[in-house]
């Protein structure tokens, strides 16, 4: 049945929130937190071995390492720094998986690194530079049309431009700081018209209205989000074909 889904559905998972057996036959690919936000060697083995159980690719979801604020401070921070967190992490996930017999789909960066490579043309080449040194046939997700695709492209990596289901956008395309009211969706009937929007017209309706236009390669659900499976089924029963 995944085969027949229009666009590949992503979630964020081993961050220990107890929603992933119940999302993962509603997605496509698994971004598995690396230790450094959240988890550690063992939950990376076993949200593998359940994205294996159930068909969906494994990626590294590598962050900074803070578990105090789940990854999502933003901070100062080096290229260099970067390039060695992220290196580190998918060097880490990808010995895990090999224990497993699993292959390594996919990287996404988590948070706050996620966010500051995206808009930072220097962080998203250090970003950029560490996926192809460890492994350059791994996809990187990137935020759409930001600093992490073009940079990753000029690297000559695969790139999928990423979308949020359950996430706000501001009129530069950026995600809406959590720090507003108004940046997560949680209602299951909007974040499905937002999917919709963004998928089958390829726009986006920001906060204040604005429409700008959007790449979809995947579809990001946020594994810790308060209706998280509600999300993520009704995603996945309005883009099967």
């Amino acid at each position: 049945m995944k085969n027949n889904l229009i666009v590949d559905i992503n979630c964020d998972m081993g961050e220990g929130t107890g929603y992933d057996e119940a999302i993962m036959p509603y997605i496509t690919s698994a971004s598995i937190a690396c230790g450094y936000h959240a988890g550690d060697e063992k939950t990376i083995r076993e949200t593998i071995l359940l994205a294996k159980k159930n068909n969906v690719h494994a990626g590294a979801h590598p962050s900074f390492l803070d578990k105090e604020n789940f990854g999502r401070t933003e901070k100062p921070i080096s290229a260099a720094e970067i390039y060695d967190l992220v290196q580190d992490q998918i060097i880490l996930f990808k010995r895990i998986a090999l224990d497993a017999d699993y292959e390594v789909h996919h990287v996404k960066p988590h948070g706050a690194l996620y966010n500051m490579a995206a808009r930072d043309r220097e962080l998203a080449k250090a970003v950029s530079q560490a996926v192809k040194d460890v492994d350059g046939s791994l996809i990187l997700y990137g935020l759409s049309s930001s600093f992490l695709i073009s940079e990753a492209k000029a690297m000559g990596l695969k790139v999928w431009n990423e979308v949020f289901a359950d996430r706000t956008y501001g009129d530069d395309g950026s995600l809406t700081s959590r720090s507003q009211s108004n940046a997560l969706i949680e209602d299951v009937h909007k974040a499905v018209a937002h999917v919709k929007e963004m998928v089958f017209e390829k726009i986006i309706t920001t906060i204040s209205g604005l429409k700008i236009p959007v790449v979809v390669e995947t579809i990001c659900i946020h594994g810790d989000g308060k209706n998280a499976v509600g999300i993520a089924k009704a995603v996945f029963n309005t883009l099967i074909k």
